[in-house]
């Protein structure tokens, strides 16, 4: 008997290490993730990219997974994504609904943010409204931060909305919406990163688009990316569109 359980300790010391990092692994590599949402629940899904996922072949993208895409164009004051224009006309040329992002950085004031974001970003272009980014993840040092970072944000849409004459939709975490969206900026859509559940606000406030993972794998992207559902009909999602 004490042999079994030799036996069974020494097995459990090999295979439990064994199963942690082959779970890491196929998670980090996108194989496995937290949220599955569904087509029937979730007919609209779509997929947000930059320079990171590197050059995409827009032809041979799953057309379930990829109905709509989010473009990053700008960051900060002066940045410009350095893939932005091929990923815009390419995703345009194969009829696929795009939008533009800006990461909002927290150390510059909200105007010249706005004007980094429309001197690069063509009005007849869009088709979804234009994206502000909000998130700590990539930002300024917090010492480095505006002092009253809700005003600068107010004073980069009022110039966004005004310009594109549209509602900018908002991408935000889960951590950056409880400290300073709440009861925030009511008559601007949501769209909220969940890569563990289904998104559910704090003020009870409901969300338009959902990041569902950040380490999708789609053919066609060589690299993991980030996926999401727009929570609504197709009738709703075309209501969107320019």
């Amino acid at each position: 008997m004490r042999g079994k359980y030799i036996i069974l300790a020494f097995v459990c010391t090999i295979m439990i290490p064994i199963l942690v990092i082959g779970g890491y692994y196929a998670y980090n590599q996108g194989y496995i993730r937290m949220n599955y949402p569904s087509y029937k629940e979730y007919p609209i899904q779509g997929i947000d990219v930059s320079h990171h996922q590197q050059k995409i072949d827009w032809t041979t993208l799953d057309k379930n997974a990829v109905q709509f895409a989010f473009i990053k164009a700008t960051e900060g004051g002066n940045h410009k994504d350095s893939m932005f224009q091929e990923n815009w006309r390419e995703a345009i040329q194969n009829n696929i609904p795009v939008a533009a992002y800006h990461f909002f950085t927290f150390c510059k004031d909200g105007e010249a943010q706005a004007r980094n974001y429309i001197h690069y970003v063509p009005r007849d272009s869009i088709d979804l409204p234009p994206v502000i980014d909000l998130e700590y993840g990539g930002n300024c040092q917090r010492d480095n931060w505006k002092e009253d970072i809700i005003d600068e944000i107010s004073r980069y849409l009022r110039i966004i909305e005004d310009h594109y004459q549209r509602k900018a939709i908002i991408y935000t975490t889960n951590q950056f919406y409880n400290n300073y969206l709440t009861d925030q900026f009511p008559d601007n859509p949501i769209w909220i990163r969940d890569i563990l559940r289904k998104p559910k606000l704090p003020d009870g406030r409901n969300w338009l688009f959902w990041q569902y993972t950040n380490r999708g794998r789609i053919n066609g992207i060589n690299t993991v990316v980030d996926q999401n559902a727009f929570n609504g009909s197709r009738t709703e999602f075309e209501k969107l569109l320019k």
